[in-house]
This record gives structure tokens, sequence and C-alpha cells, in this order.
């Protein structure tokens, strides 16, 4: 029995072999890309005093980029969660021809580079574009202004809300909503009381991933703002500026602001999909 005991507790210790070797090559892989950039984002900082890095991050243009940016990507984002889960509806539940390659286009913004993207939206949107000119006849300009700015963060930001959302949809059990219209739940009710619940952490997931890569997008937004100070210039843009003037401290000063705050955006994040997987274990 102690042989057979001994033995067992020596197979159970061996059921990851390699262990402490691949968890030293994650860490070392994780220090080297993720925590020596980042900490060195707090010693260029740190060049500053604290009455000069207050001064540097709370000037008014400095201010006005942060609405700018947290504006534009918390409007994008919303978007991207009501549209990105449309299309993760159609794709997962209905059969249609060119399913793939609509399927394929939605993983387009991955991997076209964000540049291209920013042209190709500011030649369509500008007032003698494809689309500008439609919108100019009623007195709209999305060229150089904050809608043109949020139409291409929904560009960038949709398909993280379609992937997050796809596969958990795809597991929900039909057999759900086929006892609850025997109950006789309308569609819409099926959908809140039934659907919704077990997508919410997947949504959330995909709206907060949308949200903080929009925070940090440059290359598809920089062609379409026109970078107006106080009206249409990001964040992203102005640090960008502060390094082409060769101004390191107010640029990593500011930079540290926007990974303040999404890391703040992870945390929130993470404290709601906890507690909406908790709400729906109960109600399962």
């Amino acid at each position: 029995m102690t042989h057979r005991h001994t033995h067992a507790k020596k197979k159970s210790k061996s059921i990851i072999p390699g262990f402490g070797l691949s968890f030293g090559i994650v860490m070392a892989i994780l220090g080297i890309i993720v925590v020596i950039p980042l900490c060195s984002l707090v010693v260029f900082s740190a060049r500053l005093s604290l009455s000069e890095f207050w001064q540097t991050i709370t000037r008014p243009r400095v201010l006005s980029s942060y609405a700018v940016s947290l504006s534009t990507a918390f409007i994008a984002s919303l978007i991207n969660a009501v549209m990105g889960l449309i299309l993760a509806w159609v794709l997962v539940r209905y059969k249609f021809p060119g399913k793939r390659i609509m399927d394929g286009i939605i993983e387009l913004p991955f991997a076209l580079p964000t540049a291209v993207a920013g042209i190709a939206l500011t030649h369509l949107t500008v007032q003698n574009g494809w689309v500008g000119r439609i919108f100019a006849r009623f007195g709209i300009d999305i060229a150089y202004t904050r809608i043109g700015i949020t139409i291409a963060l929904v560009f960038i930001g949709i398909p993280f809300v379609v992937r997050s959302v796809q596969p958990v949809l795809e597991k929900v059990d039909r057999e759900y909503e086929e006892a609850a219209a025997m109950f006789g739940a309308s569609r819409i009710q099926i959908f809140f009381r039934v659907i919704l619940p077990e997508i919410l952490p997947a949504l959330i997931a995909g709206f907060t991933m949308a949200f903080a890569r929009s925070l940090g997008e440059y290359g598809s937004v920089v062609f379409i703002a026109g970078n107006t100070p106080y009206e249409t210039e990001i964040t992203p843009l102005l640090i960008m500026s502060e390094l082409q003037e060769y101004d390191y401290a107010s640029a990593t000063s500011i930079a540290l602001v926007m990974l303040a705050i999404a890391f703040v955006i992870l945390l929130v994040n993470a404290f709601i999909q906890s507690r909406t997987s908790r709400i729906v274990s109960g109600i399962d």
C-alpha cells in the first residue's frame, strides 16, 4: 500500500514534464517583452519631479487629448459590442453563401497594416470621397472630426468582440431555448434571459479588449483625425510629437498615464467578468 501510494505520488508530480524549465522560459520572455519595457516608462518618468510630472500630464492640451482618446474609444467599443454581437450571431446561427468569406473578412483588421486602413478610410470619408460626399450633402463632415476617429476605431476593434463571442455562442445549448419557448417565452425573453447571460462574460471581454486597443491606436487614426489640438488630437499622437522633439521624459510621463488607464480597464474587466460568471453560475 505504501509503495503504491509513493509510486502514485511520484507519478502525479510528473504530469507536466519540464514544468520548471518551461515556467522559467515563460517568465524570462514576459520579463524581456513586457516587464522591462514597462519599467522603462517609470524610469524615464522618474527624471521629472512630482510637480513637473503633474504639470506635464495635466497640461490643457494633454487633458484634451485624453478626452478625445477616451470618448472616441468608448463610443467605438459600444458600437463594436452591438455590431460584433450581431455579426457573431449571424455567423453562428445562419448558413448562407459566402459565409466563410465573411468570417475571414472579420479578421482583416488584424492583418491589414493600420496605416493602410487609415489612408483608405480617409479617402472614403473626405468631402469628395464615396461616403463623405453623401454625408456632406446634409452638412455632416466625417474625416478630420471625432466621427472619423470613431469610425476608424470601430474598424480596428470589431474583430475582438466577434472572436470573443463567437466560440461561446457556438457552445450555447439550444435545448434551453426550446424549453423556454415551450413555456411560452417570446424570442426577446429567450435572448435576454437564456442566451445573453451565457455570452455576457465573453461580450464584456470583447468590449474591454476593443476599448484598450482603441486607446492606444495610432496608425489608422492619425490620417483621418486631422490632428487639430483641443479637438481631434489623440494621446498617442501627442506622445509621438514629444518623442520627435526629443522630450522623452514628457512622452513617457503621458504614456505612463495611458498605461495606468489600460491597467485599470483590465482590472475592471476581470472584476466584472468574475461577478458575471458567479451570477450566471447562480442562475444555472
